[in-house]
């Protein structure tokens, strides 16, 4: 498994301080978010060892009045910091109240001997 989750959370960390990778604790501080890693699956074994990645992340974020603002400004951190490309993004009707969107993104990541990583944007399954 090649693993992107720190890169993730720094990137959303950059948007708003309330993140967590488990369901939101801290309702006093919107705009929450939390991340996921859906999947990540090996596409690729080259000498012995994991060279290519499938990974889906979904985001979630809630909020008082709108989740536009912020699902925007995660859409432009996630591209330029992960390189993942936004595939869906859904309004969720939620019965606490709050705004709720759920964004999702994917891509191949491919590591190199130096511990590089790449992400591809065409996704090919």
């Amino acid at each position: 498994m090649i693993n992107i989750k720190e890169i993730v959370y720094q990137s959303l960390s950059k948007v708003c301080e309330n993140v967590s990778d488990a369901y939101p604790k801290n309702w006093a501080k919107c705009p929450a978010v939390q991340y996921m890693e859906e999947e990540n699956r090996v596409t690729e074994w080259t000498d012995d060892r994991e060279q290519k990645s499938y990974v889906r992340y979904r985001i979630d974020v809630w909020d008082n009045i709108s989740t536009s603002s912020t699902a925007l400004a995660i859409d432009e951190r996630i591209s330029n910091d992960t390189g993942l490309i936004r595939i869906q993004c859904l309004d969720i009707d939620d019965p606490s109240g709050l705004k709720h969107k759920t964004i999702r993104y994917e891509g191949v990541i491919e590591q190199n001997a130096n511990g590089d990583i790449y992400v591809y944007h065409e996704v090919k399954e």
